[in-house]
């Protein structure tokens, strides 16, 4: 079963996203900020990650800057409440990741990682449970 990683430091958020991908019959991991995230992926890799830019501490830029070392093949959707335009460019990552502008609509963010996660079985069958 593929798992989705959901980090925002508001707690609203992570619960309705949880909610909604749980729903769709994913496993789903939690995190309240950056340190979270990279712990969590440590422990397992996941087949997507929702990663918020704006949390105290380590914010989503710095947490993608150390995702793209840990788990360089994993699509990441950052979910912001600035321009696109206004985030670095130049990611290693080009291309595994999407940006969401808040607040976002959830059945677009549920199309979006089922695409990714569909996507992903076809090009790794054997990773299929």
């Amino acid at each position: 079963m593929k798992s989705i990683l959901i980090v925002d430091d508001q707690a609203g958020i992570r619960l309705l996203l949880d909610e909604l991908f749980r729903k769709e019959g994913y496993e789903t991991r939690l995190a309240g900020n950056g340190l979270e995230a990279i712990q969590a992926v440590r422990e397992e890799i996941p087949g997507c990650i929702l990663l918020d830019t704006k949390m105290p501490g380590m914010d989503g830029i710095e947490t993608l800057e150390q995702l793209e070392v840990l788990c360089p093949e994993v699509p990441v959707i950052m979910m912001t409440a600035y321009e696109e335009s206004e985030l670095p460019q130049g990611s290693a990552r080009r291309g595994k990741v999407l940006y969401f502008a808040k607040p976002f609509d959830i059945y677009e963010i549920r199309n979006t990682v089922n695409g990714l996660l569909l996507s992903d079985e076809r090009t790794n069958p054997a990773e299929q449970k």
